[in-house]
């Protein structure tokens, strides 16, 4: 396969759901991808990368970053594309969904150099008792939320972090998987309840 194409940096796409022949068109390109078609490829680039780039900035908050969270997502669509199965949702939707994990193992990644450094840092500093209780207690909470996340249903958690790792807003959140606004908000509202729960907050 040719290398990917750089995206294109500029506002990130604000288009909505695509049509149903556009959506069938997708498929058809993705089915042809899978098959090792390059120019059916490089056709679903050009009609997606600009949505998939948007929603990458949106993530991790960085335009270079974001470019090279798109062309990996691309890469990793290339390499995995005969897995696509229509039966389960449509070709945007699957493609975004693996554009949105790798922009979040991205973010994951930033954070975990991050701790990183400042585990050096903390080692190589004299210790402040304070400090090193906060940091303990934010740890603590990270890892909670992280193991309630794990209680969630698939399609909760997707809301989820769509709402709140990746910033959208309900209408949003409701346009990148396609669903009704109120079953978007349903989602996002049961998985707060459902984390809460699993957290043990007001018990």
């Amino acid at each position: 396969m040719d290398p990917i194409r750089p995206v294109g940096q500029g506002a990130p796409s604000a288009e909505g759901a695509p049509s149903a022949g556009a959506a069938a068109e997708l498929g058809d390109l993705l089915r042809r991808s899978s098959r090792g078609d390059q120019a059916a490829f490089a056709e679903l680039y050009d009609a997606t990368s600009r949505r998939a780039y948007g929603l990458a900035v949106r993530v991790v908050r960085d335009p270079a970053q974001a470019e090279e969270v798109t062309q990996e997502a691309y890469l990793e669509v290339w390499r995995i594309a005969s897995r696509f199965d229509p039966a389960r949702g449509s070709a945007l939707s699957w493609l975004l969904t693996i554009v949105h994990r790798k922009a979040v193992d991205r973010v994951r990644s930033a954070e975990a150099a991050t701790r990183r450094d400042q585990t050096y840092q903390q080692r190589n500093q004299p210790v402040d008792h304070d400090a090193t209780a906060e940091a303990a207690e934010a740890s603590l909470e990270a890892h909670r939320v992280r193991g309630a996340l794990a209680h969630l249903t698939e399609v909760q958690r997707e809301a989820l972090e769509l709402a709140y790792f990746g910033g959208y807003t309900h209408t949003e959140v409701a346009t990148m998987l396609e669903l009704p606004v109120g079953t978007a908000k349903t989602r996002i509202r049961d998985g707060l309840i459902r984390l809460r729960d699993a957290m043990g907050v007001g018990r």
